[in-house]
Formats: structure tokens, sequence, C-alpha cells
């Protein structure tokens, strides 16, 4: 199978059930897609998009991410001095499921690729489409709300396949009619790009019939796409003539695309595989040439089938020692999610992928050939306002946890309940032996997913986290949930670097444990005016050592005393999927206040609580709750903040 096939593989296989790696179970069938309500991530051919309207498309509502764009900021020290900050950028294009039936808030499993490397990333495409479904594919708003807090775009596909994959160039005419001086179906993509709350389009046009005046159509109709302050990405197919002919470069053929004389028509080229140094440096020129900066420019690696193991001419496009030639695109790094054995082996794989083989992207110096992406981009942070917490959760998880206490014990997945998660993953220095850090998926704070250390460190070991670019004010403080298990003292300090002194750690002692989990704060008021730049954790020497961070925060004054409980909440749609089971529609009205996430539970009869999932959105579908068909229950939803201090329930019952 040649490369350019692989790049076409998903339109062959979109229909299928999605690769289970052996060590992910799948907990349940998707019992709401059966009852005939789960909502779906929305796709269409270009004449169905035209007659979508989302005041009459059910799942509309459920498919809005609604999480800002986070902006980004360089670390203060970064960590690696190979890489090159303000260069080179990464494009991933991730088939996250099939192209139908594809669940569009999560689901009861945990069988899902949990992007977590976002601080590599500058766009997200969301890859997917097929003839036989859709060639039009809008993002999960799931995928989109976990990329934006992290500062990520997230883009939407159009995928104008070969003929020999059930492409039709009427199909490629239908997508770039005009109607006057406008085209429909751009008008209509911007709608959905807008409605859904995600930042652009893909555009892959590789079906072959066309002629020069398709092209130029095509030209215009992605030029109307840009000019609508919407981030559109071409790929290296069409040329000017309106043939299908892969450049894997930047040239004369296909500049039209993304310049125009004067008129910008898209930001950024996807370059296919097959390029070379040369092709690169002449792209690279030729950018210039048209007043576009080399790094607009995306030199494809096809990862699907290898990983980091893939044969990559890295120099080509990272010569030692000089600046960047262009950008770097992967197709399909979800390899490390659908090559892995289970959980430990996909975050081991994509640790690899991302950090190399060294699992520190401090050190990246190796004799192997892919040294990660780490050796070569400077990671940023999303972290510059506060309050800042994290619970360190993945989202995905085998259980799902609220203060401790496990209110879910069954497996999930939903990229929007995900944390900002450690920027360095893992740096940690020492004289002497040193402890490892992971995520762990048993021991667990809040959500799925909680800082594990272990190890028996026989001197102090400073462990990086977090970059960040806070401005404290006069009533910042610092919090820390933790727990080391015995009790005696905690052998945990939290370490502070600030931006007038950042090769610098203030500590601050976290003190001892009394077993479990546990909160220390610390005020932040001597260091009012100060930017924070840093966060790690330091163990101390000593015997073994095992401990869980559950929470870290940084919070500002200014917090509502009370966060106002979310209006009325209204059961759309029941489906009694078993005797004892059920599947619904949950809509309410927002919350006054500002919130991160509206969680979902059932009360039960004893008064405590079962968690059914949550959203920032105001619409979530329960894919299963315990209800036979002639019991009532009741139906809390909570308004979570960014702070993570929650309301009052307002409150469902559903006969």
């Amino acid at each position: 199978m040649s490369t350019r096939r692989q790049f076409m593989k998903l339109g062959l296989t979109a229909a299928a059930t999605p690769l289970l790696p052996p060590g992910f179970a799948e907990a349940s069938p998707r019992i709401g897609a059966a009852a005939g309500i789960q909502p779906f991530a929305s796709y269409w051919h270009p004449n169905t998009l035209l007659a979508w309207d989302p005041a009459t498309d059910p799942d509309a509502r459920f498919n809005r991410s609604t999480v800002p764009l986070a902006p980004q900021v360089v670390p203060a020290r970064p960590a690696n001095a190979h890489a090159r900050p303000g260069e080179a950028k990464v494009q991933s294009l991730v088939a996250y499921a099939p192209t139908s039936a594809n669940p569009a808030q999560g689901a009861p499993d945990m069988n899902y690729y949990a992007t977590n490397y976002w601080q590599y990333m500058d766009t997200l495409v969301f890859w997917g489409g097929s003839a036989s479904e859709g060639l039009i594919l809008a993002p999960n708003p799931t995928v989109t709300d976990a990329a934006h807090r992290n500062g990520v775009r997230v883009i939407g596909n159009v995928f104008l396949p070969p003929t020999a994959y059930g492409g039709r160039i009427q199909w490629v005419r239908d997508f770039a009619q005009r109607s006057g001086d406008r085209f429909p179906v751009a008008d209509k993509m911007i709608e959905v790009a807008r409605h859904h709350g995600f930042d652009g389009w893909f555009v892959n046009q590789e079906t072959a019939g066309g002629d020069a005046a398709l092209a130029s159509d095509m030209r215009d109709l992605v030029a109307q796409l840009e000019a609508s302050g919407l981030h559109i990405i071409w790929y290296d197919a069409m040329t000017r003539t309106g043939s299908v002919s892969w450049q894997n470069a930047l040239t004369a053929s296909n500049q039209m695309f993304i310049q125009d004389g004067a008129t910008r028509v898209s930001d950024d080229m996807f370059l296919n595989f097959w390029w070379s140094g040369t092709g690169l440096a002449d792209s690279a020129a030729l950018a210039r040439s048209l007043g576009r900066d080399p790094y607009e420019l995306y030199s494809g690696v096809d990862v699907e089938s290898s990983g980091y193991n893939t044969s990559v001419g890295w120099s080509s496009v990272f010569p030692e020692n000089q600046p960047h030639v262009t950008s770097l695109g992967f197709y399909r790094p979800e390899w490390t999610f659908k090559s892995s054995a289970g959980p430990a082996d996909f975050y081991a794989r994509d640790n690899r992928f991302w950090v190399g083989p060294n699992g520190d992207p401090a050190d990246t110096a190796s004799t192997a050939s892919w040294k990660g992406v780490a050796h070569y981009v400077t990671e940023l942070s999303p972290i510059t306002s506060l309050p800042f917490v994290t619970n360190f959760n993945t989202g995905h998880g085998k259980l799902f946890a609220v203060d401790g206490q496990t209110l879910n014990t069954g497996p999930w997945n939903n990229l929007s309940l995900q944390d900002v998660l450690p920027t360095w993953r893992w740096s940690v220095r020492s004289t002497g032996t040193k402890v490892v850090p992971s995520l762990d998926w048993d021991t667990v704070w809040d959500g799925g997913t909680s800082l594990r250390i272990t190890g028996t460190p026989s001197e102090d070991n400073d462990i990086r986290l977090f970059a960040t670019g806070l401005a404290l004010d006069g009533g910042a403080s610092f919090e820390l949930v933790h727990n080391t298990g015995a009790v005696g003292p905690s052998r945990l300090l939290v370490g502070l670097q600030f931006a007038d002194a950042p090769d610098t750690t203030e500590f601050l002692d976290v003190g001892d444990s009394e077993g479990g989990w546990q909160r220390a704060t610390f005020a932040l008021d001597a260091h009012a005016g100060r930017e924070l730049v840093g966060i790690s954790l330091r163990v101390t020497a000593g015997g073994p050592f095992t401990g869980y961070v559950g929470r870290l925060g940084v919070h500002g004054t200014g917090a509502p005393a009370e966060v106002a409980a979310p209006g009325q909440v209204t059961a759309e749609q029941v489906a009694q999927t078993g005797p004892a089971t059920a599947a619904l529609r949950l809509s309410w009205v927002k919350s006054a206040d500002a919130v991160r996430q509206y969680r979902v539970f059932k009360r039960n009869a004893d008064g405590t609580r079962a968690f059914l999932g949550g959203t920032p959105n105001d619409a979530y579908f329960v894919p299963a709750v315990a209800k036979a068909a002639d019991e009532a229950v009741t139906l809390e939803v909570i308004a979570v903040t960014d702070a993570f201090a929650v309301s009052p329930a307002s409150e469902v019952v559903v006969p």
C-alpha cells in the first residue's frame, strides 16, 4: 500500500467498528444508540449540508463546544535547549472514531484516544469522512473542549476522495457550486463551525476529473472560508489545472490555494508525504516570495502504521543548528493508542512519540532516529490566568471520583472533563536515585486520574510539572490535595519559580500527613505583584515513597462565595434500554456564574449520589442510569467553577 493510499485508508474503513486494543475492554454496548436517542457527531455530503438547520437538528445542541480558545505562553525556562521556540509548529490529523455512530459527548468505556500532549501541538484536524457516510465532518465537542482548554485549535475535515475510494466528481461540483458571488456550501460550513464552536476547516480534494474552471471555483470557495475568519488548511492534491497531482511541496501548480496575488486563500498547506530536502527548501523560499511564513507549510509524515518507528527525514525539516525549514504535520498519531496493549502501554507509547525514548523532555539526546517532538519544538502552556486548578484528569478512566469518593465504578471517556496536564512529562532532577512520576487510574481524588509518585530517593528529587504565566494578586493562594498513605512527614514540598528569578525555586513545606487524602493550603500574599512561571514538587530523601497528588491549584481573589445553581433542568427524552436501565437527554438553563463544567448525578434513595457524566454545555446525553420502567428517579445537575467550587443542585424527577 502506498503512502498516499494509507492517507485515504479511513475512507474505506470508516463504517467499521474502531480497533479495540487488547487491554481496553469496552464496558457495555452503546445502549442509548440502540434506543435511538444517542446524539452523534455531525457529518454530511454537500447537498445534505445545504439542508442542515441547527434549529431542526435534534443533535445540534449536544454538539456544541463552549470552551474558549486559551492563550499560550512559552515557558520562562523551556525544557530542551535543542528545541527552537517560535519556529516550526505541529499539526495532528487524528481519527478518533468512524464517521458515523460517533457519540457526541463521550461513552461509558475507557477505549478512547485521550489526546494529552497538547503542549506540542498548534492545530488538531478532526480527521474522517467516507464516500458512503459523509464527506464533511465536524469535530466532537469533547475534543474541541479539551483542545481549547490547552490553547490548540480544532479543525473540521472535508474529504473529497479519489474515485478508487468512491469519490465522484459531481460531489466536488456540488461542493463548489456558486450562487451569485457566494458559495452556499461554504456559507453552511461557516455556520456549522460557529454553531459547534470549532475553529476552521481542512480541505482535502483528491477526486480526479476536474478542470481549470473547477480549480478556480475551489480556490474561490476556500478564499470565502478564509475571509470569514475561520482557520483554513489546504491539502496538497488538486492543482491549478484541476487535476490531482501531489506536489509534495509548494509549487507554482498549487500556490494559488494558499496565496493568489494579494488574496490570502488559506492559512496553511499540508504537504503530501513524499517530500525531499530540496523540495522543502524551495517551498520555504517560494512561501517567502509570496509574503507568507514558511511555517504555514506543514510537511506531512504518515505515522498511521508504524508510529515512532516511521522513517522520517528529520534533517530536511529541522537542520541541525539552523532555523527550521517548515512546520510538521502528523497523519494519525493515535497509532500510540491503536497499537497499545492497554492504558499503561498507551501512555508509554504516547510519551515516547512526543518526548522521545528517554522519557524526559529535557533529555532527548539519543542514538534513536525518533528523538521525540520535544527535541525540536518548544512546549507551550495555556496556564495564564487565575484560578488554575488541575485534578490531573486525562479525560478517560476506570472510575469517577469526587472528593476522594468513587461515585461511579464504571469506565468512561469524555475529553470535555480533561484537565490541563503537566507541561513536562517527566522531568526529574536528583543527584541520587530518582522517583518515578506517572498518571494513576486507581487512586483518584476527582475525575478519573491522579499524579502518582513512587521510588526510593537517596537524595532530594525535584519534579518539574507546570509552566505558567500567572500574575499573582494580594489574595493569591496555593492548594495541594495529596495522599501519602502513612501518618507522618509527607516528604513533599511545593516548588515555585518566578519571572524575576526563574532559575531560583522557593519552597512551601507540605508538612505532616495524617493518612488518606488531605488538603494543604498556602497564602501567597507575600508574592503579590510577581509572576509565577513554574510549579514543581520536591520529594525529600529517605526510604521507599509512594504518594498521590489529586489536585494542584493556584487561586486568586474575587472568587464568588457561592456559586449559582443551574436553572430549570428538563428531561427532554427518556428511553428504557433494559429492564433496569434507561438513557436520556437532559438540558438546563446555565448558571449565572462562570462555569467550567456541569456534573450530572442520580440521587440514590439513601441520599448518596451516583455520577452520570458532565459537560461545559447546557445539554447532556446520559447513556445509562439505573432505572426500572415503573421507577421514578431524581437527577441532579450542579455547576462547577474553574476553582472547582460547586453550586447547589438543581433537580428533575424522571418518571
